[in-house]
Order: C-alpha cells, then structure tokens, then sequence
C-alpha cells in the first residue's frame, strides 16, 4: 500500500494497520474507524504480496463482509477483492463444510436448519418419548442445546457433565436424552443446525489433522471482526487455524460486549493476551462519531465496571452539548417530551426524521412511543420484526425448495406434505416418523420403499405417497438442468401454492399474493446477479437456498423509501449511528434488567448496553426515565436507574426538577449484595456451565401513591400550578361546571392543553 493511502489514518491506525508479525489484538473504541483499519490492513497485506485466496476474514453480518469487500475493492482493486475468503462464520464454514462433508458421514446437500425448524424438531422428539412440555419446553431445550453446541458440549458429553446435573436440579433430567436423539434426527435428515456450523467445523479440524493443516495453509492470514461477540467454539476454531503461523489479527471493544444471551463470551477478548503467546495490543481512541461530551459522558459510565481493557477514548469533533435526562411523570408524558424534541430539533436543525432514533431495552416499550407518533403524524418504524423470510407464505415455499434440494430434510419435509391438502394427514405421517425411527433411516427413505420398511397403509392412501414423491422426484431431477429461478417457478405453479394463495381477494391475500411475487422476482435477480458476475456454477436451487438460510434480520436495510424515525432495542442498535439518540426507560425495573441486578457480571453487561446505547449519538443524547409506568393493568411507580449516577455530573443536566432527580441520591448497588464475578476459564467444556437464564424475577414494585383530587373544601382556582400523574405539571387556565361536573382546562408544560373532569382527575396542587 503507498504511503499516500497510510497517510490516510491516524497514528493508532497506522500502527494496528502495519503490525503483521504475530497475534494482534486491536481495541477499537465506539466510532474508532474500526472497519477502516480491517479494511486497509487486507488491503496493505495484498500488495505485500499475499495471494487473496489466503487471507481469511470472519465477520458476523453478510452486510460487513459486503461493505468491507467494497472499500478494499476501491483501495486495490475489484479482481482482489472478490478472490479474499471473507464473509460471516457460519458462510464461510458452510462452504468448507459442504466440500468435507463426507469426512464427517453427511452428504454434501445437507440443509441447514434455521432457530424454527430446530425447535420443530425438539417438539416433535419431546411428543415421541411423551414427556411433559409444560416442563420440557421446546423453546427452552432447543435453547439449552444450541447453547451446549456454543460450549463444545457434544451430546455424549452432556450426560456426565454440570449441564446435565443442573437439569436434574430443576426437574429436567431427560434434556441430554433429547440431545441424542436431536443429534440423531438431523444426521438422519442430512441437516445441520446453525450452531452445528460452527460445531462440526470444530470436529472436522479437531479430528481430521490432514484437513486442518490444508486450511491452515490455505488461509495464511485471519482476521476477525468484532471479536468480543464470539463464543467458545468460535475463539476454538481460530486457534486451530493460527495455532502454528500466529498470523491473527482480532478486532474489538470490549466495552461494547453485549450479547452474552447468544453464547457471547467477553473473555474471549479480555484474555486474548493469554490465549494467543506473545498477542500485541493496540488501541484505537480517537472517536470520530461524536461530539466531545458525549464521548466524555460515555467514558464516565463505562469507567464504573471493573473488568475492561483501559483506554480513553477522545474526540476531536466539536465540544457539543451535555447529555440531557428528562425525567418525566409516566409513559404517556415520555412519549410527549420525545416526539416534542423530534420535532422541536428537526425545526431548528432543518434535518430528516431518519436522524432520530429511540432507543430501548424491551421491545415492549415501543407502545406509548408509536402511539403519540401516530397522533402527532411522525412517521416510523420498528427495526427488525418478522423478516421477510420468516413469513408463513415464504416459509412454505421455501420448504418446498428444501425438500427438492434434499429429501431428506425432515422439517421441511413434514411443512409441506400435506400443504397444500393433498389427503396425507397427521396420522399417516405419524406412522411414516414412527416406521422411520424403528428403522432409523429418514421419512423420505420410507416413502422412497414404503414395503421394504413395512408401512402399513391403506392402498388409497399409499396412491397419494406415490403422487407426491413422484411430485419431489420429477422436481429433484431437474435440479442440474434449470436454475433456481426456473426450478423455483415451476414448483410454485405445480405444486399447487400458486393456486391455493391466489384463491381469494380478501387484503390478507392479495399482502401474500404480493409476497410470493417479490419472492420470485428475488429469485430471478439472485440467478442474473450470479450470471452477470460469472458464477454461473452458483445459480441452483442448492445455491440460493443457502443464501436465504444465512440472511440475518441484522442484514435487512430495511425500508428507506421515506424518511422515518427509527425505534429499536440497544442490541439492535450496536453498530449504527444517529445524529439524534432517545435512550429511554432509565428505571430500575427496565434498565438495568431486573434479572440483571443479582451479578456483577451480568450487571456490567447492562452497563455495556448503556454505553452501546450512548455512543450511537452523534450530536445529541437525550435520556428519558418515567415515574410512573400503566403496567399490569394499573399504574406503578419505578425509581431512576442506578446509572443514571454513575455519570460525571457536570457532564449531565437534568431537566424537570419538579420530579426530585438528585444525582447525589440516585440509587447505587450494594456490592456486598452481589456474586463475585468470575472469569469463565475456557477449559476444560465441562466446567463451562452457564446456567438457564433464571426465570423472570417478579421486581419489587411500588404502587403509584395516588394523588388527592382538588375540589370542594380543597378548592382549584384558575392559575394554579397542579402536578398531573400521566400529565406531568400544568397550570388551571379555566374552571367550568359545578360538582362533580367540574371541568378544568390545564396547559401541561410538555403534553400541551387538556380538559379534565375533576372527580376522575388524578392531580395534586402545587401552587
């Protein structure tokens, strides 16, 4: 790379960027240019001579992978850039899997299964041996598996392990049997689950030394993005590519650690040093998001946890406003001072809605906010939500697909063979999946030779078998010859969906009339995208089907015909950026998690999100709490977040005094009241149990006190002050009425003019 382009980064940067002589940890604080320095680093190891085929590069969203593939494309050239083995763990590795799949007893078609179809399956295994879902549920079990898989935890571990010792605690000891047979049921079907990419991955290396060392050679040079969200089988298998060379380059901020939920192990990164002998650490601080405040107010909270990597993170930028906190009286009036400010900036700054985001910790909290927004006509919309793919319409077709692809998939298999009703019901296939396992072959193989294995069915219903797998087969032989796009339409039309969701008018429809269009269009671009790029060996139902198993909701770009303002979850939020963040919720019941608030460990995760939170903003921060919440059917009183303290305080200003905000008093844990916490040692697996997420903690609430209603002897004149529970304060502009069909105009300071009936009014005077 010239000079020229190295002059292009800030000290830091060029240092992180020119070590290439062993491990490398980069920390790379909120808006440090992280991708910048992966980019450019690929980009400097091209024209040191490394050959793109060797440089391996995992990232954990298709959409990084594109955007990095782009900006080292416009750095050295489009022909390099498309030959770097880059893209997401579990796409990367399902390409090396597919090629070594014998090596590990699967064919290569295997499909993989998405979080539903392996909670189908666990259902469907808990129904067989009978046992109680009220006890095993499916979702919670298939969680636990995937979660053991994260942890290396193969299923004939599991039974002698903490794991299966904890299940017997909790009245679950039939969890590793379930395992087994899980196990067992996918390497019938040819499927593999998602974790199972990353697993087997490991197995294949672990087990097989002559494949591992021709990866090791194939990929001379890795580099991982954000390295504090991998998990255990993650961080194991770049240890297996790197153990010898040590060419590793991981980048990160532990700071921003927040999905321990998903398997995440921020120990990962706060113990690479260890992991990987003689790792160098570089950092990288200069944000170049933010204002200085901002940056400021974030490193003050975050300095509050005990375990991190120490840095200072700066700004250059201009020095910008303090945060601001508005507390606010209830729900109702948040949602009012958050859509006053959108609209009180965007007069003042000239800016679009999609400048704004509102950021939460639940999802729940979306309500209030989308209602006010609606009545102040903001347009909006919720990040995330069911993803295309997940619609019932899609699903179905695609499980065609699958089925075509590899008919051996059970899940898909057992969607759509009676879908639409062809007179193959539930008990037909109940004893196909019964006659299946005595034999321990998929159900395909038994409607492949149903006499062979015995079925005993009737001669009408053994008719319609014989239709539908005549149905696959004709479909599964035209694989080689069609498309995806030409196969894909063909079995729309003749497999009768086309029919059934074209049957009526009625709107809900005519929306999945509309989605099984664009479905297909997508198919036709995905097969002249492929062809106009030249990879015209990649345009198969196969190929296609692979790509939709590894889209991600993280990857929707979402809808961006009109400007709209953003409302999303924290977790949702991590790696985009606003000129305008509403963090909202700041209470003790909300944010921190009341199921957060028992571990020190789990507690400086929230504090995390917070700053995740935080340093999304570029030019404002503003952070809501509300005093009162209509939760449960009736109102409930919560008190700020303990955070809200652990700010600088003259980097904070707080708003509406009237609510006794005291930064002095907020509340602050007790430590002696915590577990102590404590580092996950990565070996040996066995003692790598994480518990069940406890159950949902009933929080210690206070009811709402109720505020005396001001008429008669009390007396309410035109001019007084009164302090409105969901309102917030207001001043009496009007009295009208006698009794109790008094009516009192108010001018609320945030929610604007309301008429009260007073006997239904919950108010108290204050001036």
């Amino acid at each position: 790379m010239s000079d020229c382009l190295l002059n292009e980064l800030n000290e830091g940067q060029r240092r992180a960027v020119e070590y290439c002589d062993g491990p490398q940890l980069v920390i790379a604080g909120a808006g440090s240019g992280k991708t910048r320095v992966l980019t450019y680093k690929i980009a400097y190891l091209l024209e040191r001579g490394m050959v793109p085929w060797n440089i391996l590069a995992l990232t954990f969203t298709n959409k990084a992978a594109r955007e990095m593939k782009e900006r080292i494309g416009r750095l050295v050239g489009q022909d390099s850039a498309i030959r770097l083995q880059m893209g997401t763990f579990h796409s990367v590795f399902a390409r090396i899997l597919r090629a070594e799949a014998s090596h590990l007893g699967y064919g290569s078609n295997f499909t993989i299964y998405d979080q539903a179809d392996s909670r189908s399956l666990v259902k469907s295994i808990i129904k067989e041996m009978q046992l109680d879902e009220k006890v095993y549920k499916p979702a919670s079990v298939a969680d636990r598996i995937s979660m053991a898989k994260n942890h290396l935890l193969l299923p004939q571990q599991y039974g002698n392990s903490s794991w299966a010792a904890d299940d017997a605690q909790h009245k679950r000891p039939m969890i590793s049997h379930i395992y087994i047979r899980y196990a067992e049921r996918c390497r019938q079907a040819n499927a593999m689950d998602f974790d199972d990419l990353l697993v087997q991955t490991f197995v294949l290396f672990h087990n097989h030394e002559d494949i591992r060392e021709k990866y090791v050679q194939r990929f001379q040079y890795v580099l991982v993005d954000e390295y504090q969200d991998t998990n255990f089988a993650q961080q194991e298998i770049v240890l297996l590519l790197t153990r010898e060379h040590g060419r590793v380059c991981v980048v990160g901020d532990d700071a921003q650690s927040i999905y321990s939920f998903r398997g995440a192990n921020i120990d990962n990164i706060l113990n690479f040093q260890k992991m990987f002998q003689g790792a160098q650490l570089f950092k990288l601080e200069q944000n170049y998001r933010s204002t200085q405040l901002i940056v400021q107010a974030a490193n003050s909270l975050i300095r509050k946890n005990e375990r991190q990597i120490q840095k200072n993170v700066f700004s250059e930028n201009e020095q910008g406003e303090r945060l601001t906190l508005k507390p606010a009286y209830s729900d109702k009036e948040e949602a009012i001072i958050v859509c006053n400010d959108i609209k009180r900036i965007r007069r003042q700054e000239g800016c679009e809605y999609s400048d704004f985001a509102i950021l939460y910790r639940t999802n729940a909290q979306s309500r209030s906010f989308e209602e006010q927004m609606r009545k102040d006509n903001i347009p909006y919309r919720i990040y995330g939500g069911l993803s295309f793919y997940q619609r019932k319409e899609i699903k179905d077709v695609i499980a065609y697909f699958r089925v075509v692809a590899n008919p051996n998939d059970e899940e898909a298999l057992r969607r759509i063979i009676n879908y639409p009703t062809r007179g193959i019901g539930d008990t037909t296939v109940g004893k196909i999946v019964e006659t299946a396992n005595l034999h321990h072959v998929s159900l395909w193989q038994v409607i492949l030779q149903p006499v062979v294995f015995d079925l005993t069915l009737s001669k009408g219903i053994l008719s319609k078998l014989e239709d539908f797998k005549t149905l696959i087969k004709g479909w599964t032989d035209r694989q080689k010859a069609e498309d995806a796009y030409e196969l894909g339409h063909s079995i729309v039309m003749e497999s009768g969906i086309s029919k059934e969701i074209y049957s009526s008018t009625n709107p809900e429809d005519l929306s999945r009339q509309e989605n099984l269009e664009e479905f297909l269009g997508g198919m036709q671009d995905f097969v002249e995208s492929r062809k106009e790029e030249g990879r015209e060996d990649e345009i198969g139902l196969s190929d296609f089907l692979q790509e939709v198993a590894l889209l991600t909701d993280l990857d929707s770009d979402g809808d961006e015909e009109q400007s709209k303002v953003v409302l999303m979850t924290i977790h949702a939020a991590k790696g985009l950026e606003f000129p305008t963040v509403f963090v909202v919720g700041l209470e003790e019941n909300i944010f921190p998690s009341p199921m957060c608030v028992n571990s020190m460990r789990e507690l400086e995760e929230e504090r995390r999100l917070l700053y995740v939170a935080i340093t999304r903003a570029e030019k404002h921060c503003i952070l809501t709490c509300a005093q009162n919440r209509f939760r449960y059917g009736r109102m409930e009183y919560d008190t700020p977040s303990r955070f809200i303290k652990d700010f600088d305080r003259q980097l904070l200003r707080v708003e509406g005094a009237g609510l006794g905000i005291d930064m002095k008093s907020t509340l602050r844990p007790k430590i002696s009241n915590f577990r102590p916490s404590t580092s996950q040692n990565p070996r040996p697996v066995a003692t790598q149990f994480v518990s069940d997420p406890k159950p949902r903690l009933v929080p210690v609430r206070h009811e709402a006190p109720q505020p005396r209603s001001a008429i008669g002897d009390i007396g309410l004149k035109e001019g007084n002050i009164i302090e409105h529970q969901r309102f917030g304060v207001g001043t009496v502009i009007k009295l009208e009425g006698t009794g109790e069909n008094t009516k009192a105009t108010v001018a609320f300071k945030n929610a604007g003019t309301k008429q009260l009936l007073l006997k239904f009014a919950r108010y108290t005077v204050i001036g």
